[in-house]
């Protein structure tokens, strides 16, 4: 790796945390095209692997604030998280046997759809209460696990951590509120890119160096990220306007960039 590229990296990763504290979300759904387009990594199928060790230790660092302040509803994380599991290595077996052209293309489209996702205002359950216990399991298990499943099959697929699609599975299956969805969310983003990542470097598609730096950039990008949004709250809901026409921008060109592939 030239000194170019580890500099691309720091700055790419610092790009995704940045993204991440801001707007709280959507950062790591920049991460391949970032390491494709700007890094240069020459393999989408190397670009995911190593994104997902970036996710996962992402979602890690800020599920302990969430567990701090009692957030997170672990039993049910817990059951969407491991069906989510199963999901996640199906998706990720898949995904690797994919054409890598095609594989980037559906990312983009991806992207495009994340983007529309973004701009719908987040909304919450109406149930604090909510436990997973032996009388509420015949209800909350078939949502969880299925949800759960689905979800993380995508994730596996495609690297990502599957955050906007985790918080509204949650609020859907248990209707816990939104503050907790998005505590318990980060047990399956976690695990969904643990899982992928593992996955991939078994079949030598993760580049440890650049996880490294993407980590490390990634980690003051958040920081930075955090400060910033209690300067800029008032702008928030703006700030995730601009921060979705990024990423559907940035679709759009990934989309036109492989579209070839199916042509």
């Amino acid at each position: 790796m030239t000194t170019v590229q580890i500099i691309l990296s720091l700055l790419s990763g610092g790009v995704v945390g940045l993204s991440l504290g801001l707007v709280g979300g959507g950062g790591s759904i920049l991460a391949v095209p970032l390491m494709v387009y700007v890094v240069g990594i020459s393999s989408p199928h190397v670009a995911i692997g190593t994104s997902a060790i970036a996710v996962a230790v992402s979602a890690l660092m800020n599920l302990l604030g969430h567990a701090r302040d009692r957030n997170v509803k672990w039993p049910c994380a817990s059951v969407f998280a491991v069906a989510g599991i199963v999901g996640a290595a199906l998706g990720a077996e898949v995904g690797k046997a994919v054409d890598g052209a095609k594989l980037l293309a559906a990312f983009g489209l991806l992207m495009i759809v994340i983007a529309a996702l973004m701009l719908r205002p987040r909304r919450g359950g109406d149930n604090p209460d909510v436990r997973l216990e032996a009388k509420s399991a015949p209800r909350l298990l078939p949502p969880l696990a299925g949800t759960g499943f689905g979800v993380g099959a995508l994730s596996g697929f495609f690297g990502i951590g599957g955050g906007f699609l985790n918080v509204p599975g949650l609020v859907t299956a248990t209707s816990m509120p939104l503050l907790n969805a998005i505590g318990s969310s980060l047990v399956s983003v976690a695990a969904f890119g643990a899982t992928t990542s593992v996955s991939y470097a078994f079949s030598g598609l993760v580049d440890w160096p650049l996880a490294l730096l993407f980590i490390a950039g990634s980690t003051f990008g958040g920081f930075a990220g955090v400060r910033l949004a209690g300067k800029l709250a008032a702008d928030r809901r703006a700030l995730g306007l601009i921060f979705s026409g990024v990423v559907a921008t940035v679709g759009v060109y990934v989309l036109a960039k492989g579209i070839g592939a199916f042509l």
